[in-house]
């Protein structure tokens, strides 16, 4: 907007991000608008004082940056372009995928994925298994040396074997965490099947709602992710679930895991319980069966005691699973 001083500063810019706001003003580009700042500080458009000839604002159908279709959940006010490729969401997406719970490819932390971007050794997800010691070595970037460069190349290799799950997550699907991925892994066995499954297929899986399984099939439904797989499966990527039952003593089960273990870190002892048919949860409610509770276990150890949850120990968690 034309510079108006308020409030002490001068005011030039005001966010506009959301698209049920502007249509509820009536806001389009060339109109008079009353500004303020909210709290004192942040600048926020009131109203519309003189409207001009033009239309109101609709935000584009298709990504500015890289053309593909955009979408916005019922529920949310956000417009969002849920291609994996696209440039403007690349270095995100990247260190997404290369993350300790998704892939786990060590030495490419977030600094050197912005080297190797910045030098157009990846421009896209796939990229990061073209990846040679030659093609690093050759763009003579500063403080990668022989051992260096091996340490990316074979945890990138190493990267390829790691479980389906791990793999889900990376991709940064929407609503879709780290146990989310492995449980539609363990669900439908292998990414084809994933892939191909409806709302309704997904909604089998305890814990999943609509919205989660709207996002999976939206994503798969994405012709440049079905690219994306494609392309990571031809260099080599494990496309198949590694989950193992056990046994289903813990079928039906929610355990609850809060404070520190002795010996166990979470996310060991939480593949422990699926392992046998049993699920984990984040809070404690009437459903939850055990709270697997360690060192500074806090409030969901409380909320245990009140609804009368049975509390065990790492020590007695093992004795379940002898």
């Amino acid at each position: 907007m034309e510079p108006v001083h308020l409030a002490g500063t001068t005011v030039s810019r005001a966010t506009l991000h959301n698209s049920d706001f502007i249509k509820e003003k009536g806001i389009a580009i060339g109109d008079v608008v009353t500004v303020r700042k909210a709290g004192d500080i942040i600048p926020e458009v009131l109203c519309v004082n003189v409207h001009n000839s033009n239309a109101v604002f609709e935000f584009p159908k298709l990504c500015p940056s890289c053309q593909s279709p955009v979408v916005k959940e019922n529920d949310e006010a956000a417009i969002r372009c849920i291609n994996p490729d696209c440039p403007a969401q690349l270095l995100r997406n990247l260190i997404h995928f290369c993350s300790r719970d998704a892939m786990d490819i060590e030495g490419l932390g977030p600094a050197i994925i912005e080297t190797f971007v910045d030098n157009g050794l990846i421009s896209k997800t796939e990229d990061i298994y073209t990846l040679t010691y030659d093609k690093i070595n050759s763009a003579q970037l500063e403080g990668f040396k022989e051992k260096s460069i091996n340490n990316i190349i074979n945890s990138i290799e190493n990267s390829k074997k790691n479980d389906l799950g791990k793999l889900i997550f990376g991709l940064g699907i929407r609503h879709i965490g780290a146990k989310a991925g492995n449980l539609l892994a363990a669900h439908f066995k292998n990414m084809q099947a994933v892939m191909h499954a409806s709302v309704d297929d997904i909604l089998e899986i305890d814990g999943f709602g609509d919205i989660m399984a709207e996002s999976v099939v939206d994503f798969f439904g994405n012709e440049k992710s079905r690219e994306l797989i494609k392309s990571l499966e031809e260099s080599g990527l494990n496309m198949e679930s590694k989950a193992v039952i056990e046994d289903n003593r813990f079928e039906n089960k929610t355990f609850v895991l809060t404070g520190t273990l002795p010996t166990l870190k979470r996310a060991e002892a939480s593949k422990i319980i699926e392992s046998y048919g049993g699920k984990t949860s984040s809070s404690v409610s009437k459903k939850t069966s055990y709270v697997l509770a360690g060192e500074e276990a806090g409030s969901k150890l409380d909320k245990a005691n009140a609804l009368g949850i049975e509390i065990i120990t790492e020590e007695e968690f093992m004795e379940m699973i002898k």
